[in-house]
Protein backbone atom coordinates (compact mmCIF):
# COMPACT_ATOMS: atom_id res chain seq x y z
CA UNK A 1 0.00 0.00 0.00
CA UNK A 2 2.73 2.64 1.31
CA UNK A 3 3.48 2.21 -2.92
CA UNK A 4 0.58 3.52 -3.95
CA UNK A 5 -0.11 6.15 -1.22
CA UNK A 6 1.30 9.92 -1.31
CA UNK A 7 3.67 10.73 1.52
CA UNK A 8 1.12 11.18 4.23
CA UNK A 9 -2.29 9.51 4.92
CA UNK A 10 -5.27 11.36 5.45
CA UNK A 11 -6.82 11.41 8.19
CA UNK A 12 -10.36 10.25 6.72
CA UNK A 13 -8.70 7.45 5.31
CA UNK A 14 -7.05 6.07 8.38
CA UNK A 15 -10.10 6.65 9.91
CA UNK A 16 -12.26 4.04 7.62
CA UNK A 17 -9.16 1.84 7.02
CA UNK A 18 -9.03 1.78 11.38
CA UNK A 19 -13.08 1.31 11.16
CA UNK A 20 -13.13 -1.62 7.93
CA UNK A 21 -10.30 -3.73 9.79
CA UNK A 22 -12.50 -3.33 13.26
CA UNK A 23 -15.38 -4.15 11.40
CA UNK A 24 -13.97 -7.84 9.85
CA UNK A 25 -12.02 -8.65 13.25
CA UNK A 26 -15.31 -8.69 14.94
CA UNK A 27 -16.91 -10.42 12.65
CA UNK A 28 -14.53 -13.04 12.07
CA UNK A 29 -14.53 -13.58 16.27
CA UNK A 30 -18.08 -14.10 15.98
CA UNK A 31 -18.98 -16.23 12.61
CA UNK A 32 -15.48 -17.94 12.28
CA UNK A 33 -14.92 -18.26 15.67
CA UNK A 34 -17.30 -18.21 18.58
CA UNK A 35 -19.91 -19.75 17.26
CA UNK A 36 -18.29 -23.15 16.43
CA UNK A 37 -17.12 -23.27 19.63
CA UNK A 38 -20.20 -23.27 20.65
CA UNK A 39 -21.75 -25.52 18.18
CA UNK A 40 -18.02 -27.74 18.91
CA UNK A 41 -19.08 -28.05 22.64
CA UNK A 42 -22.64 -28.74 22.28
CA UNK A 43 -21.61 -31.92 19.84
CA UNK A 44 -19.03 -32.74 22.90
CA UNK A 45 -22.05 -32.84 25.65
CA UNK A 46 -20.49 -29.87 27.40
CA UNK A 47 -22.44 -27.05 28.73
CA UNK A 48 -22.19 -24.62 25.41
CA UNK A 49 -21.69 -21.23 26.34
CA UNK A 50 -18.16 -22.45 29.06
CA UNK A 51 -15.56 -22.41 26.40
CA UNK A 52 -16.95 -19.94 24.81
CA UNK A 53 -16.92 -17.63 27.69
CA UNK A 54 -13.93 -19.37 29.55
CA UNK A 55 -11.35 -19.03 26.19
CA UNK A 56 -12.88 -15.74 25.23
CA UNK A 57 -11.59 -14.05 28.48
CA UNK A 58 -8.36 -15.66 28.27
CA UNK A 59 -8.27 -14.32 25.33
CA UNK A 60 -8.49 -10.88 26.58
CA UNK A 61 -6.29 -11.77 29.35
CA UNK A 62 -3.45 -12.83 27.32
CA UNK A 63 -3.16 -10.00 25.34
CA UNK A 64 -3.82 -7.92 27.77
CA UNK A 65 -0.80 -9.79 29.45
CA UNK A 66 1.15 -8.99 26.42
CA UNK A 67 0.63 -5.26 25.89
CA UNK A 68 1.37 -4.60 29.37
CA UNK A 69 5.08 -6.30 29.21
CA UNK A 70 6.10 -5.56 25.66
CA UNK A 71 7.03 -1.63 24.84
CA UNK A 72 5.21 -0.45 21.92
CA UNK A 73 3.87 2.66 20.61
CA UNK A 74 0.07 3.61 19.27
CA UNK A 75 -0.91 5.34 16.40
CA UNK A 76 -1.24 9.01 16.66
CA UNK A 77 0.45 9.10 19.98
CA UNK A 78 3.97 10.26 21.18
CA UNK A 79 3.47 8.50 24.92
CA UNK A 80 4.96 4.84 25.02
CA UNK A 81 3.15 1.72 26.90
CA UNK A 82 4.33 -1.52 28.24
CA UNK A 83 7.72 -1.75 29.58
CA UNK A 84 9.92 1.33 29.40
CA UNK A 85 13.02 0.46 26.76
CA UNK A 86 14.87 3.00 24.80
CA UNK A 87 13.70 1.79 21.22
CA UNK A 88 12.90 4.31 18.61
CA UNK A 89 9.67 5.77 17.22
CA UNK A 90 9.80 3.45 14.44
CA UNK A 91 10.47 0.39 16.04
CA UNK A 92 7.79 0.30 18.74
CA UNK A 93 4.86 1.38 16.01
CA UNK A 94 6.41 -2.10 14.66
CA UNK A 95 5.93 -3.69 17.29
CA UNK A 96 2.86 -2.60 17.96
CA UNK A 97 1.07 -3.84 15.08
CA UNK A 98 3.35 -7.18 15.73
CA UNK A 99 1.66 -7.75 19.23
CA UNK A 100 -1.62 -7.00 17.45
CA UNK A 101 -1.11 -9.64 14.60
CA UNK A 102 -0.52 -12.58 16.64
CA UNK A 103 -4.03 -13.26 17.43
CA UNK A 104 -4.95 -13.18 13.75
CA UNK A 105 -2.74 -15.85 12.50
CA UNK A 106 -4.03 -17.45 15.96
CA UNK A 107 -7.37 -17.39 14.65
CA UNK A 108 -6.62 -18.79 11.06
CA UNK A 109 -4.27 -21.79 12.21
CA UNK A 110 -6.58 -22.61 15.05
CA UNK A 111 -9.64 -22.68 12.56
CA UNK A 112 -7.70 -24.95 10.46
CA UNK A 113 -6.78 -26.77 12.90
CA UNK A 114 -10.18 -27.86 13.16
CA UNK A 115 -10.90 -28.59 9.88
CA UNK A 116 -7.53 -31.31 9.95
CA UNK A 117 -8.88 -32.68 13.05
CA UNK A 118 -12.37 -34.05 11.32
CA UNK A 119 -14.50 -31.58 13.36
CA UNK A 120 -17.97 -31.06 11.53
CA UNK A 121 -18.60 -27.56 13.25
CA UNK A 122 -15.87 -26.18 10.91
CA UNK A 123 -15.61 -26.65 6.91
CA UNK A 124 -12.48 -26.02 5.14
CA UNK A 125 -14.58 -23.39 3.05
CA UNK A 126 -15.18 -21.36 6.46
CA UNK A 127 -11.70 -22.06 7.19
CA UNK A 128 -10.69 -20.25 3.78
CA UNK A 129 -13.18 -17.59 4.53
CA UNK A 130 -11.87 -16.26 8.07
CA UNK A 131 -8.27 -16.18 5.65
CA UNK A 132 -10.16 -14.66 2.80
CA UNK A 133 -11.36 -11.86 5.46
CA UNK A 134 -8.20 -11.62 7.48
CA UNK A 135 -5.83 -10.99 4.60
CA UNK A 136 -9.10 -8.46 3.22
CA UNK A 137 -8.16 -7.04 6.37
CA UNK A 138 -4.35 -6.85 6.40
CA UNK A 139 -4.12 -4.65 3.79
CA UNK A 140 -5.52 -1.27 5.43
CA UNK A 141 -3.12 -2.70 8.74
CA UNK A 142 -0.20 -3.03 6.30
CA UNK A 143 -0.84 0.74 5.18
CA UNK A 144 -1.68 1.63 8.72
CA UNK A 145 2.02 0.81 10.20
CA UNK A 146 3.61 1.58 6.82
CA UNK A 147 2.73 5.07 5.89
CA UNK A 148 3.61 6.75 9.35
CA UNK A 149 7.14 5.23 8.84
CA UNK A 150 7.10 6.71 5.53
CA UNK A 151 5.95 10.34 7.28
CA UNK A 152 8.86 9.21 9.86
CA UNK A 153 11.26 9.99 6.87
CA UNK A 154 11.95 6.26 6.23
CA UNK A 155 12.58 5.11 2.50
CA UNK A 156 9.16 3.29 0.75
CA UNK A 157 11.25 0.14 0.04
CA UNK A 158 12.20 -0.38 4.35
CA UNK A 159 8.66 0.78 5.04
CA UNK A 160 6.50 -1.88 3.08
CA UNK A 161 9.64 -4.49 4.44
CA UNK A 162 9.00 -3.38 8.51
CA UNK A 163 5.39 -3.63 7.38
CA UNK A 164 5.86 -7.10 5.85
CA UNK A 165 8.41 -7.90 9.03
CA UNK A 166 5.34 -7.25 11.56
CA UNK A 167 2.66 -9.43 9.72
CA UNK A 168 5.25 -12.21 9.62
CA UNK A 169 4.03 -13.26 13.01
CA UNK A 170 0.37 -14.29 11.33
CA UNK A 171 1.51 -17.29 9.01
CA UNK A 172 4.02 -18.53 11.51
CA UNK A 173 1.70 -18.33 14.54
CA UNK A 174 -1.13 -19.94 12.24
CA UNK A 175 1.59 -23.04 11.10
CA UNK A 176 2.42 -23.31 15.03
CA UNK A 177 -1.26 -23.88 15.72
CA UNK A 178 -2.00 -26.34 12.89
CA UNK A 179 1.16 -28.31 13.72
CA UNK A 180 -0.05 -28.49 17.41
CA UNK A 181 -3.49 -29.89 16.68
CA UNK A 182 -3.26 -32.97 17.93
CA UNK A 183 -2.67 -31.31 21.50
CA UNK A 184 -5.30 -28.81 21.06
CA UNK A 185 -8.34 -30.88 19.65
CA UNK A 186 -9.81 -32.07 23.06
CA UNK A 187 -9.79 -28.48 24.14
CA UNK A 188 -10.27 -26.81 20.37
CA UNK A 189 -13.80 -24.74 21.33
CA UNK A 190 -11.39 -22.77 24.07
CA UNK A 191 -8.88 -22.17 22.10
CA UNK A 192 -10.83 -20.61 18.92
CA UNK A 193 -13.02 -18.80 21.77
CA UNK A 194 -9.21 -17.55 23.18
CA UNK A 195 -8.36 -16.57 19.51
CA UNK A 196 -11.77 -14.14 19.18
CA UNK A 197 -11.10 -13.06 22.73
CA UNK A 198 -7.38 -11.57 21.61
CA UNK A 199 -9.13 -10.26 18.41
CA UNK A 200 -11.84 -8.56 20.20
CA UNK A 201 -8.78 -7.02 22.40
CA UNK A 202 -7.34 -5.54 19.82
CA UNK A 203 -10.09 -3.85 18.49
CA UNK A 204 -11.35 -2.45 21.74
CA UNK A 205 -7.66 -1.50 22.77
CA UNK A 206 -6.59 0.22 19.60
CA UNK A 207 -8.79 -0.19 16.21
CA UNK A 208 -11.91 1.53 17.22
CA UNK A 209 -10.38 4.53 20.01
CA UNK A 210 -7.58 5.13 17.18
CA UNK A 211 -10.06 5.73 14.45
CA UNK A 212 -12.44 7.91 16.60
CA UNK A 213 -9.34 10.18 17.72
CA UNK A 214 -9.08 13.79 16.12
CA UNK A 215 -12.22 15.26 15.06
CA UNK A 216 -15.38 13.77 15.02
CA UNK A 217 -16.43 12.04 11.89
CA UNK A 218 -19.11 9.19 11.51
CA UNK A 219 -16.68 7.50 8.40
CA UNK A 220 -15.21 4.98 11.20
CA UNK A 221 -18.10 3.74 11.70
CA UNK A 222 -19.37 3.18 8.30
CA UNK A 223 -15.85 1.33 7.94
CA UNK A 224 -17.05 -1.04 10.92
CA UNK A 225 -20.28 -1.78 8.87
CA UNK A 226 -18.30 -2.19 5.50
CA UNK A 227 -15.64 -4.31 7.29
CA UNK A 228 -18.55 -6.43 9.34
CA UNK A 229 -20.84 -6.52 6.47
CA UNK A 230 -17.82 -8.12 3.91
CA UNK A 231 -16.54 -10.82 6.35
CA UNK A 232 -20.56 -11.73 7.46
CA UNK A 233 -21.25 -12.85 4.00
CA UNK A 234 -17.81 -14.16 3.09
CA UNK A 235 -18.39 -16.89 6.18
CA UNK A 236 -21.80 -17.58 5.78
CA UNK A 237 -21.61 -17.89 1.88
CA UNK A 238 -18.47 -19.89 2.35
CA UNK A 239 -18.86 -21.47 5.93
Amino acid sequence: MVFFLKDKMQPMLQKVLLGFASGVMIAASVWSLIIPAIDMAEENGSIPWVPAAVGFLLGIGFLLLLDSITPHLHLNSDKPEGRKAKLRKSTMLIFAVTLHNIPEGMAVGVVFAGVLSGNAAISMSGAFALAIGIAIQNFPEGAIISMPLLGNGISKRRSCLYGILSGVVEPIGAIITIILTSLIVPILPYILAFAAGAMIYVVVEELIPEAQSGDHSNIATIGVAVGFTIMMILDVALG
